[in-house]
């Protein structure tokens, strides 16, 4: 990982890329998102200040985990400006996270535990199929995997198509 001198208090694309192994494509992504912010030389080229790369360090984990770019974006913004995000703000953070992600970890293994009933099934048919009606919210009104939205539904019905 190439070291930027203590002395150097901007970083350019490429510098900030190498040191937190971030696509430059993402860490213009990232500025578009809100994530990180750059400003422009005279000669219209960005410079990233010294906080990006704990700044791109947190949004990186964030998304390991699972958490959306908006709801890190909400999170940074809670920051100061070019102030490096501490161990302190991970953890509140984190532990604000920590129900919507156990929330994540049961509907997946919901999800898991009825794989093997879909698979028995094979086309995704059931009235009460656990992938495309989890919970059969729409079993009592349609059978099916694939409903079509209700409007198209109306609209074929006084057109006289199927």
């Amino acid at each position: 990982m190439p070291q930027i001198p203590e002395k150097i208090h901007e970083l350019t694309v490429g510098q900030l890329s190498a040191r937190s192994g971030a696509a430059v494509s993402a860490l213009h992504f990232y500025e578009s998102k809100g994530l990180i912010a750059s400003r422009r030389t005279s000669g219209n080229q960005r410079r990233y200040s010294r906080d990006a790369l704990r700044r791109v360090a947190f949004v990186r984990a964030a998304q390991r985990v699972g958490i959306p770019l908006a709801t890190i974006r909400d999170a940074l913004s809670e920051l100061p400006d070019e102030r490096t995000p501490t161990r302190e703000d991970w953890a509140r953070l984190s532990h604000a996270w920590r129900s919507e992600l156990d929330a994540r970890i049961q509907q997946l293994s919901r999800l898991r535990d009825h794989l093997t009933d879909c698979i028995g099934c094979g086309c995704l048919s059931l009235d009460t199929c656990v992938l495309s009606n989890p919970d059969d919210a729409i079993g009592a009104r349609l059978a099916g995997s694939r409903l079509l939205p209700e409007r198209r539904r109306t609209d074929e019905t006084t057109s006289g198509t199927p």
